[in-house]
């Protein structure tokens, strides 16, 4: 999504099942890979991070080394370091503002609240600077071990998972209450969804993907497939659904194109994947999608863990390669998916 780009082609595909960067890791995001916070802040934006970051802990891949003004984050997933909520032996979780560990391990039962505050704060001081501002709020939540705060533990039918939803929900209230007591809804587009299924290792604590198959780690319906929601005051339609297929990486490519800032994108000639989707969120021209087909990888070529030897390239694991590719084909009349 920060990138516009398939994580196999900067080496973030992990293993052949998914994978990510751990607690350890000596690696993150490419110095040279270019995210939306970097091109927007060439454009005049005010950007911040706020939350989950996980794209390298070292100092040249995190937040304010892609292109954020201001961050507020947790370095990884909230089960990779220990806390109140999870001992793994793992060293304390920490929170970090910019660079400096403010807490360690961090009180999970009030970071949200604290999420709140740093994005209002944001807000509100680029209003007052009149100064147009991205804020990439990745939650903490839902996540094992699905930590919520007082007022929503033990207050959900669904247990501890339904606590950490009902709290997700509690935050994105409270920040996006900043955006209209600062009068600029009207101004101010929203964006929201989420990254993968439901890691059903974890059975109960890990989410639901309803009818769909699979889930986390897949490329089935069940890990792949998220809802989206688009919200703009007077620009979408209120009540309106599309079932278009598009990518998280159609995001950078919409932001880019929307501010007008294509001009401060990298002059090198690489790819992106991501396609402008500004026609599905406003309904223009008949509100189709640019992909005409969307491919999900798995795996990067050095990975050392797949059951699936390549006979004829020992060099290569066949887990490495394309997965799946979902097309649209007109003449067919609909969304068609291929898996091998």
């Amino acid at each position: 999504m920060l990138t516009g780009r398939l994580p196999v082609r900067s080496g973030c595909a992990g293993t052949w099942n998914g994978g990510v960067f751990g607690d350890a890791a000596i690696g993150g995001l490419p110095t040279n890979e270019t995210t939306f916070a970097s091109v927007l802040s060439k454009a005049g934006y005010k950007t911040k991070m706020i939350g989950k970051w996980h794209l390298g802990q070292r100092s040249q891949f995190q937040p304010q080394n892609h292109g954020f003004d201001e961050s507020f984050w947790i370095p990884y997933s909230v089960d990779m370091g220990s806390s109140v909520w999870l001992n793994n032996g793992a060293l304390p979780l920490p929170l970090l503002n910019n660079s400096n560990i403010i807490q360690q391990p961090v009180d999970l039962s009030k970071v949200s609240d604290l999420y709140i505050q740093e994005a209002t704060q944001f807000i509100q001081k680029s209003v007052k600077e009149n100064k147009p501002f991205v804020l990439y709020m990745a939650h903490s939540h839902v996540h094992v071990p699905d930590f919520t705060n007082e007022k929503y533990c033990n207050s959900s039918v669904r247990g501890r998972f339904g606590d950490a939803v009902q709290e997700v929900d509690y935050t994105i209230g409270g920040i996006y209450n900043a955006i209209e007591s600062s009068g600029i809804s009207d101004n101010t587009l929203t964006f929201f969804t989420a990254d993968n299924g439901p890691w059903l290792a974890k059975n109960l604590a890990g989410g639901s993907a309803g009818l769909f198959y699979m889930g986390k780690f897949s490329t089935w319906e069940g890990g792949m497939r998220q809802p989206g929601f688009a919200h703009w005051p007077g620009k979408i339609k209120p009540n309106t659904r599309s079932t278009e297929v598009v990518s998280t990486m159609d995001i950078f490519v919409t932001m880019i194109n929307m501010a007008n800032a294509t001009e401060y994108l990298p002059n090198d000639g690489r790819l992106y994947d991501g396609k402008d989707m500004s026609d599905i969120i406003f309904d223009n021209n008949g509100g189709k999608s640019k992909h005409d087909c969307y491919y999900m990888y798995g795996g990067a070529i050095n990975a050392t863990d797949c059951p699936f030897p390549n006979v004829t390239n020992p060099k290569h694991e066949v887990c490495s390669a394309l997965w799946a590719v979902r097309c649209y084909i007109d003449e067919l009349g609909g969304s068609y998916k291929a898996h091998w």
